[in-house]
Order: C-alpha cells, then sequence, then structure tokens
C-alpha cells in the first residue's frame, strides 16, 4: 500500500485538480469524499480508480464498509493532504476516484423523468435528483448547459442518490421528442398565465417533468413542446418558489 504524506507529491496535485470541471473532463474521473457517498458507491459497484484514506478514516472503512485492506488502488494519506483535498471544514479523511459515466446513446421511453434546464445552482441541483430519489423517479435529465453533474457540491448534496437513478446530460428537445413518441406527458413548470394549475393533473404512472433556470424559468422554445404548462400557486405574497421545492412538490404530486 502507497503512503503519501506531502502535498506536494504528483499524484495528489492531479487529484486536487479534480476540482475543476475541465480537469474531470479530461481525465474522465471525479472526485467524492466521506463515508456515507464512499459506501453508497460501493453498494452500487461503481468503478473507481483510487480510494485515499487516512490511517484512521482506513480502519473504520475496513471495519465498518468491508474494504479490503489489500486492495492495491488504496493510497494513504497524511491529515494535512485530506484537509487539503477536501471541500469541507471537518474532512472525513476517506475520499474515492471514480470513473465518469454517461451514456453516449440513451432512449427516454419509460418512468418519471426530470428535465432540468440550464440550472445553475449546485445546491438546487442536487436536491432535486435527491428528491427525486426519493419520489420513486426513474431520472434526471440535464441539459449541457446545467452545472456540472460531478461538481462537489452537487456530489454532496445528492447523498449518495446519484448512485440509485440515471443520470444522463443531453439534449432536453431530443428527450422531449422521445417522450411525446413514446406516449409519455411532459409538463413545463411556468409562472404563465396560460399555465394551468398543479392540482388540475392527476398523479401518473409515466411522466417527464422541465424544471427552469433559477432566474429565466423554462425556456420559451422547449416550453412550447411541452403537452402542458403547469404552475403551483403562491399563496402568500413571495415572487417564486425555490427550483428545487418547486421540483419537489411537482413530483410528490405526481409520485
Amino acid at each position: 500500500m502507497e503512503r503519501i504524506d506531502s502535498i506536494n507529491n504528483k499524484f495528489i496535485k492531479n487529484i486536487s485538480k479534480l476540482e475543476q470541471k475541465k480537469y474531470r473532463e479530461k481525465t474522465g474521473t471525479y472526485l467524492i469524499e466521506g463515508f456515507h457517498l464512499v459506501e453508497e458507491a460501493l453498494k452500487a459497484k461503481r468503478k473507481y480508480t483510487f480510494i485515499l484514506a487516512t490511517e484512521n478514516a482506513l480502519m473504520q472503512a475496513v471495519a465498518s464498509l468491508g474494504l479490503d485492506p489489500n486492495d492495491n488502488r488504496i493510497v494513504l494519506i497524511s491529515q494535512k493532504i485530506a484537509e487539503h483535498l477536501s471541500a469541507t471544514k471537518s474532512p472525513q479523511g476517506i475520499f474515492m476516484v471514480l470513473k465518469i459515466s454517461q451514456p453516449k446513446n440513451f432512449s427516454f421511453n419509460y418512468g418519471k423523468w426530470v428535465m432540468l434546464d440550464h440550472l445553475a445552482d449546485p445546491g438546487n441541483v442536487g436536491t432535486i435528483i435527491r428528491t427525486a430519489d426519493a419520489a420513486g423517479f426513474t431520472g434526471i435529465i440535464l441539459s449541457p448547459r446545467s452545472v456540472d453533474l460531478y461538481n462537489s457540491k452537487v456530489q454532496r448534496a445528492m447523498q449518495g442518490s446519484q448512485f440509485h437513478l440515471d443520470l444522463v446530460v443531453g439534449d432536453l428537445y431530443d428527450a422531449v421528442a422521445d417522450f411525446k413518441a413514446s406516449g409519455i406527458p411532459v409538463y413545463a413548470s411556468m409562472l404563465d398565465p396560460r399555465a394551468k394549475e398543479l392540482a388540475a393533473f392527476v398523479p401518473a404512472p409515466q411522466v417527464a417533468i422541465i424544471i427552469g433556470n433559477e432566474a429565466h424559468g423554462v425556456e420559451a422554445k422547449l416550453a412550447e413542446l411541452a403537452d402542458e404548462k403547469l404552475y403551483i400557486p403562491i399563496l402568500g405574497r413571495a415572487e417564486s418558489l425555490n427550483a428545487a421545492v418547486a421540483a419537489g412538490i411537482m413530483m410528490y404530486h405526481f409520485a
């Protein structure tokens, strides 16, 4: 088992670069941290290239996660390196480097889906994915201009749900065409006078919901392709609902 103590080590420098989208895309890998996410990745049998852990964290992982201490993909690191790599104030001392797995072709012909149209906030995206998991949805489709799925903040907000759902980055127009060809209703969440109240729609065995950008909503051309535009009534004086909250209400309505 290799042990590294210096943050200036070339391998550690390359691992720390995974915080950058361009480096994730270059290497085809991304980084997660913490016992819960590592455990969920192991349960889901996701392909990983390295596990980095402090001595104490490794002992705990062997005891609680069944990690094989003789796995040659394990790298022992110092507490200083753990603090250097961590995106949190209190690192747990364990990290995993996983392979990015995005299907080149995907047919959206079944299930319950949420489409995210240019969502910019990593917390919103992660929360929507976690809520979709809880509501029994099939998966999430992110437009290419949405926040990067492998951003560390998105990964933390998903809390392991990223390993339970189909997560696809792709063209939403193509996805809508697939849904409609398969007879799956497509609903766009809108603050629009032409929209219908959410309560007017009954739960459906299959559905696709479009959630728009936090500032600008669903792109007009995309919204026009939806079968219906719908809205959640605002009963107080708030101008609108947070995107993740609105998505959660809609998902549970159709669950």
